[in-house]
């Protein structure tokens, strides 16, 4: 159902993660030149299937477990992407010159606060169906 509350934050991660990726950049080298997702093939590809898994998840909403289940597999992609970023960013720290870290890195955050927030709900609506189910 499109009026549910996880739907919009499905939404937000499919948009967040599709989009935001494109604009904003994940960090800037020594050189000063801007790294965004686009850059590089396997960035955005995870980028990618994370926006297409929260679409996904939105037109499984017949099936609450298999939702339930893809946003659990939606965290742990952006995990492994945040891990990717962490690691890239402890590596810029110890440059000789200055670089800076970007905002992007922050989206696979954003993702997963918006993709538990999301199962919080999906499981609110399950326990609302098993509760009616046990007064027939």
């Amino acid at each position: 159902m499109i009026q549910r509350i996880q739907t919009f934050f499905l939404v937000i991660v499919a948009l967040g993660s599709g989009l935001l990726p494109l604009v904003l950049n994940l960090w800037t080298d020594a050189d000063g030149v801007a790294f965004f997702a686009k850059n590089e093939l396997w960035i955005s590809v995870v980028f990618y299937a994370i926006a297409a898994l929260a679409l996904l998840s939105i037109f499984k909403y017949k099936n609450r477990q298999n939702q339930f289940v893809l946003n659990r597999l939606n965290m742990i992609l952006n995990l492994f992407l945040l891990g990717f970023f962490v690691y890239r960013s402890l590596n810029l720290s110890g440059e000789n010159t200055i670089s800076e870290k970007g905002i992007g890195m922050l989206i696979p955050v954003f993702s997963i606060v918006f993709l538990v927030l999301a199962n919080r709900a999906i499981k609110k609506d399950e326990d609302l169906v098993k509760s009616v189910d046990r007064l027939r």
